[in-house]
């Protein structure tokens, strides 16, 4: 039955099913299950928010299927700590990793040279 799963599911061999650790069964059954899971809230939530919206009084806004996601503000702390990092390894390596960036994809450094 185990194999039968697996072939239906991942499309799986038999001599590929026979190679799998009893561990990694478990870890493809809880992936498999994760999956299940999200699929049927996405298939719920798609659901809840059309019904609303064909039910929803007229004054009021539609629901949105998606939400943006929400931009946070940056701990400027670490973004000068960061900052500091990338000036330092570019005072002591320099930008020539960079320019060969550019060059192997055929394009010009728009940086200053010299």
């Amino acid at each position: 039955m185990d194999f039968a799963f697996f072939a239906a599911n991942f499309g799986f061999s038999r001599k590929e099913y026979e190679e799998l650790t009893p561990r990694e069964i478990n870890f493809l059954y809880k992936a498999w299950e994760n999956r299940a899971v999200s699929e049927s809230y996405l298939l719920y939530n798609a659901v809840f928010t059309a019904v609303y919206n064909v039910n929803r009084p007229k004054r009021k806004r539609a629901l949105k299927l998606w939400r943006k996601a929400k931009v946070r503000k940056a701990d400027m702390e670490t973004v000068q700590e960061n900052l500091s990092i990338v000036r330092e390894v570019e005072a002591n390596e320099g930008t020539d990793w960079v320019k060969k960036i550019y060059a192997a994809n055929g394009m010009k450094y728009p940086g200053k040279e010299g």
